[in-house]
């Protein structure tokens, strides 16, 4: 079976993380305890070691004011393949 897992991938997200936490002004305690997570945990991530839940990394992002960023950043219908092949989708994207 054929791994897509680049370790190199989650080393740069966790350094994003790390970036936006000193960008935002938060100490790693306070972004643990917002996210309800260990200091250890948090550590984790910003290096992008493995054995950190998915459930953590969305924590963490919310804390930092990500979630949204993130989830608008993999929104298909905001590309043009996305756009021009919508009707796969079943829904539309709704205009600000």
């Amino acid at each position: 079976m054929t791994s897509f897992y680049e370790p190199s991938d989650a080393v740069l997200l966790g350094a994003r993380v790390l970036e936006w936490r000193k960008v935002v002004n938060l100490t790693a305690e306070q972004v643990a305890d917002r996210a309800g997570i260990s200091r250890t945990t948090l550590r984790k991530i910003e290096q992008g070691r493995q054995g950190v839940s998915s459930l953590s990394l969305f924590a963490v992002l919310r804390a930092l004011g990500l979630v949204e960023v993130v989830l608008d950043a993999l929104d298909p219908l905001g590309t043009d393949l996305g756009r021009s092949r919508a009707a796969l989708l079943q829904r539309q994207r709704v205009r600000n």
